[in-house]
């Protein structure tokens, strides 16, 4: 018996922000899905507007995968996991063990398979993962923009925080998201439609 599956759908127990007060939770698997279908939109973007040849479908599965580690060591929020270096140094270690523990959970003919999606990533996939980490900060962002609309000021900061760090990323399809399609997470849906 292989109880990896059971475990990653226990990503809808681990709840998000946790320091912070929400008008309604995020949980990991929410948050997972909204960066993997970000992740496909900025590398269809890449390869409709700037030329590129990125792997949509391969990118929105590793964004699926990106924080399966957090089944085992929950969401440590951002402020404490990169607090200090020693914090985070720390807490890698934790995320290599998290890992390991879920691969055990395989059979041994599928961790190649699962392995490069825990965190351990092909060089195939190496010019994917900025796509991907855009999209993980793009989906904190809708977070922030989504509890901002319902009067909730606490996530003002991490809205501006989020916002910066997608803009330093560089990214002409990350800009792209966020001019053309991130403006409609504030509205209604009667606004919307």
């Amino acid at each position: 018996m292989h109880h990896f599956f059971a475990m990653l759908s226990r990503m809808k127990n681990v709840n998000r922000w946790g320091l912070m007060r929400n008008t309604r939770r995020e949980n990991l698997c929410e948050h997972s899905f909204e960066t993997a279908v970000i992740a496909h939109a900025l590398a269809v973007l890449r390869n409709t507007r700037f030329g590129g040849h990125a792997d949509a479908e391969r990118a929105a599965v590793l964004a699926l995968f990106h924080d399966a580690t957090e089944i085992v060591t929950g969401d440590l929020p951002t402020p404490v996991k990169y607090y200090s270096p020693q914090i985070r140094s720390a807490y890698r270690g934790v995320e290599d063990a998290a890992r390991s523990r879920l691969l055990g959970l395989l059979p041994e003919d599928l961790r190649g398979v699962y392995r490069p999606l825990l965190g351990e990533p092909r060089e195939a996939d190496r010019e994917l993962l900025p796509l991907v980490k855009a999209a993980d900060k793009i989906s904190g962002l809708i977070k922030c923009v989504e509890e901002k609309r319902m009067g909730n000021r606490e996530f003002a900061s991490a809205e501006d925080s989020l916002r910066k760090a997608v803009e330093e990323m560089r990214l002409p399809e990350a800009d792209c998201f966020l001019e053309e399609f991130l403006p409609s997470y504030s509205l209604t849906l009667d606004e919307q439609g």
